[in-house]
């Protein structure tokens, strides 16, 4: 059969619904099915490699930010596609000057997640990937959620990077100076250290990770504050730029949303078309960013 060659404005148009072209062929695509929050049912599963066998190659991608590619539709294929994920409750997309589809880790299941990374992951998606769709931004703007100073899904390489804290409570009557702590040797980066006697744990080099609760027998390591840690301005690919702490610890879901919320729209507002959140956080400087969004 001979390949129809797709118009450039039809394949710009396709790519704002998911499907990306094959560079292979001149009438083939890779349709990128989104998840929520990096988690799909087996129903679900079992629908996307149905789809994949009637309007695909048969072959089904892992991208690198938790979405599935179905290979190979070709551009006929694309609407017979999306009707039949829609079924159960799947959508392609994910490309664009937009927010993208969120990233989290498993920290709602993982032995060291501090936060329920699944259930805030869907909360974003459904605020701002979805909610947001129609608004459009100076560039592709990308959310992480890790459960823990681990880092296992990069957030401070992100545009806006969410972090599970623990943050410990030192009742220093309480502590024995034990000639081996538990605390101290529970403490996975050194920081927690015996020191005249006494347990010290350094507020500024501590990555509350919660590794150290309940280590004491005595309870002088006991209490703890969860919250959550935000990095803003965060790059990956050709010109990587680190993500910068808020000053903040924030202990409530509703305070991170807003955050993410203002960091979108304050993108929106004052970034310059094609540069990213990085640069704008650059160019208008960090605490002028944090002002505006912590507030």
């Amino acid at each position: 059969m001979m390949e129809q060659k797709v118009s450039a404005e039809e394949i710009k148009r396709v790519k704002g619904l998911g499907f990306l072209q094959d560079k292979r062929y001149p009438d083939v695509f890779n349709g990128r099915v989104i998840t929520k929050n990096g988690k799909i049912t087996a129903a679900q599963h079992k629908a996307i490699a149905e789809a994949s066998e009637k309007f695909g190659s048969g072959e089904i991608a892992m991208t690198v930010r938790l979405t599935l590619e179905i290979q190979g539709v070709k551009y006929e294929n694309i609407e017979p596609l999306r009707a039949f994920l829609a079924e159960y409750g799947l959508s392609t997309g994910g490309t664009g000057k937009k927010v993208r589809p969120v990233v989290s880790c498993k920290g709602t299941t993982c032995q060291y997640g501090l936060i329920d990374t699944f259930s805030l992951s869907e909360k974003i998606h459904e605020r701002f990937y979805e909610g947001m769709h129609g608004v459009t931004l100076p560039h592709k703007f990308k959310i992480a959620v890790g459960g823990c100073p681990n880092n296992c899904v990069k957030p401070d390489l992100n545009d806006v990077g969410i972090i599970g804290q623990r943050i410990p409570t030192v009742y220093l009557d309480k502590c024995r100076g034990c000639k081996k702590c538990r605390v101290e040797s529970s403490c996975p980066i050194k920081i927690a250290q015996v020191h005249e006697g006494k347990i010290v744990i350094d507020p500024d080099a501590c990555n509350h990770c919660g590794r150290c609760k309940n280590m004491c027998p005595f309870g002088a390591v006991t209490d703890y504050v969860d919250g959550y840690k935000i990095y803003l301005g965060g790059r990956w690919g050709k010109r990587v730029a680190q993500g910068r702490a808020m000053s903040k610890i924030f202990t409530s879901e509703e305070e991170v949303l807003s955050v993410v919320e203002k960091a979108i729209l304050l993108f929106r507002d004052e970034g310059i078309d094609g540069e990213r959140f990085a640069d704008t956080v650059a160019r208008l400087g960090f605490e002028y960013v944090e002002n505006k969004i912590s507030g």
